[in-house]
């Protein structure tokens, strides 16, 4: 089988209405076999009282793009995805613009995915560093 990244997109795309991502403007933009990376703007909508970007919302970005991300490496139809645990190491600020978070597996197991996400400004510097455990169980068909 091969990977279409195009099609990747649109089925993560297509998950977010009425959702937070929607809310906090997260676009999937890239994709490939082995990570994932989406795009949040920066403006007042997400920023904490100090006029930077607000570390929750970092985080929401970080388990949205993760949890996204291994969302793609099971089967919907008898499993789901939850995120167990999220850490985050904020190291720079931001006022404006866009940040992207890239998510990259550090480890596929059968019940645990591990994901390191990096959350970058448009010019590459590193905002915050982020690690998301995702348990994989068998959905409960009622």
């Amino acid at each position: 089988m091969t990977f279409d990244k195009e099609k990747v997109l649109q089925l993560c795309n297509s998950i977010t209405p009425n959702t937070l991502m929607e809310t906090l403007q997260i676009v999937f933009i890239d994709a490939g076999v082995d990570f994932l990376v989406a795009r949040m703007k920066v403006d007042s909508s997400v920023h904490q009282p100090m006029g930077l970007l607000h570390g929750g919302a970092s985080v929401a970005l970080a388990e949205s793009v993760g949890s996204t991300a291994s969302h793609l490496f099971v089967d919907v139809n008898t499993q789901e995805v939850r995120g167990i645990e999220i850490s985050a190491n904020h190291l720079k600020s931001i006022r404006e613009g866009y940040v992207y978070g890239t998510a990259k597996i550090i480890h596929k197991g059968r019940t645990i995915h591990l994901w390191e996400i990096k959350i970058t400004d448009e010019a590459g510097n590193l905002i915050s560093l982020c690690k998301l455990s995702n348990i994989v169980l068998e959905k409960i068909i009622k």
